[in-house]
């Protein structure tokens, strides 16, 4: 099969005013008509992977569902990385770009309310106790999609240009008490090397975004997250007699108010947003005694790197000073367990791609959107390499908007008769950026 027409067709990509059905040439026909016989094999796939959720750095039974279908298509693969996460290396006939498409596979400790036939029942321990198991967070439909994805090219290997790597993720929901994993730990373990990576595509379906829409922003898309735990030292005393110790409390209050003003007064809002959320506070034992210490912990988050560096710097500044100023000392810890990077769009690759997702949506299908202060351990890679992240609709056209549950929650729910766009998403990138980019990269 020749990519020629497909390469003439991207060129013209953004003059297509047709209905729907007719943007499906952004595809090579062969390779649509390929997709289109995946479909119910995609559906099936995605709910038996619904049934038999996992948990982070447990993906077993998942990840041996992907290694065995990507040997199927005579791909590489390489087990094991990052505890349990897989990746298939699919060299194509032709010299070219090496890009790599990534899933994360793993569920949460959700026990699911729906009544669905493939309806969870998994249980497992998490973190010293048994919870209930279940896919959230839609992380069963992108393995699903990748796996049609993979389908589609091997197909088409002799005439693709450069090298698709297949990343299944484990862990992106982060990894449990005391352990490692993650996009962070594949990207230690060298994912983006052998061969070099030279542009990443990740997709997230979204509950609450209507079915057969695609979504994109450019620059930050996901906030960086780190949390933080400041402890707050004065003087204990009798709660009668506070003039006989130093309030570490008050200290506290007040250093709670400050840092709200970090982005009410620091943060120039009009071109992102940012959070400084203090999620606990914790001291004294009783309602008479002025105590020693108080700890208060939270999060912080922004959408640019300069931004991230500000807040911690001011964090800092502002704990540190008003404890002084109280007669109190402060120490600051940024992070204590999490440390996400901004989930980054580079901005050019997202240019070039927009054409690309609104042929392959349809008119009025591919929606620019704001980004969120929630993260994504995606972050890891599309910090090394340039990337886009887009999302994909999951809500069912008879749901509105208000109604749609909220992923990480028992009620949480996706329309699986959208998942194929998400496949020709996925596909329709990659070929435009190998097509594009020829003399990228090296298998």
């Amino acid at each position: 099969m020749s990519l020629r027409p497909f390469i003439r067709l991207v060129m013209l990509v953004g003059l297509v005013t047709a209905p729907v059905v007719a943007q499906r040439p952004v595809l090579p026909a062969a390779t649509e008509a390929h997709i289109a016989k995946l479909e119910q094999q995609i559906i099936a796939w995605r709910r038996d992977i619904h049934q038999h959720p996992e948990l982070s750095n447990r993906e077993h039974r998942t990840a041996n569902l992907v290694a065995d279908h990507l040997r199927s298509l005579g791909i590489e693969v390489q087990t094991g990385v990052a505890h349990t996460g897989v990746v298939g290396i699919l060299r194509g006939g032709k010299p070219g770009p090496v890009v790599l498409l990534r899933a994360d596979m793993d569920a949460l400790p959700v026990t699911e309310s729906s009544d669905l036939p493939f309806k969870s029942t998994a249980r497992a321990m998490f973190n010293g106790q048994e919870v209930g198991v279940s896919h959230a967070c839609g992380h069963d439909t992108h393995v699903a999609i990748l796996m049609g994805v993979a389908s589609a090219m091997a197909a088409m290997r002799d005439d693709l240009q450069g090298t698709i790597k297949f990343v299944f993720q484990p862990a992106e929901e982060g990894p449990p008490e005391g352990e490692q994993g993650g996009a962070e730990m594949m990207v230690r373990e060298g994912i983006l090397d052998n061969p070099t990576v030279d542009a990443a595509f990740a997709l997230h379906i979204g509950a609450d975004d209507a079915v057969h829409n695609l979504f994109y922003t450019s620059g930050g898309v996901y906030a960086s997250a780190d949390d933080f735990r400041i402890t707050v030292r004065g003087k204990q005393s009798h709660g009668g007699y506070p003039w006989d110790g130093v309030d570490p409390i008050v200290a506290s209050a007040h250093i709670i108010t400050a840092l709200q003003t970090i982005t009410s007064r620091n943060i120039k809002l009009l071109d992102n947003p940012a959070v400084v959320t203090v999620g606990m506070i914790r001291g004294g034992v009783r309602s008479n005694i002025v105590p020693a210490e108080v700890e208060m912990v939270g999060t912080l988050r922004a959408l640019s790197p300069s931004d991230r560096e500000l807040i911690h710097r001011r964090v800092r500044e502002i704990a540190t000073k008003v404890a002084e100023g109280m007669g109190a000392t402060a120490t600051v810890q940024i992070p204590v367990t999490t440390a996400y990077p901004v989930t980054y769009n580079d901005p050019d690759l997202t240019a070039r791609m927009i054409p690309i997702l609104e042929a392959v949506a349809g008119p009025g299908r591919a929606h620019a959107q704001r980004p969120v202060t929630g993260a994504e351990d995606f972050a890891f890679i599309a910090a090394k390499v340039p990337s886009v992240y887009i999302g994909l609709g999951g809500r069912p056209a008879n749901v509105a908007k208000e109604d749609a549950p909220s992923h990480h929650t028992p009620e949480f729910f996706v329309d699986d008769s959208g998942l194929n766009l998400g496949v020709r998403a996925f596909t329709a990138m990659a070929l435009h950026y190998m097509a594009t980019h020829p003399t990228a990269g090296a298998q």
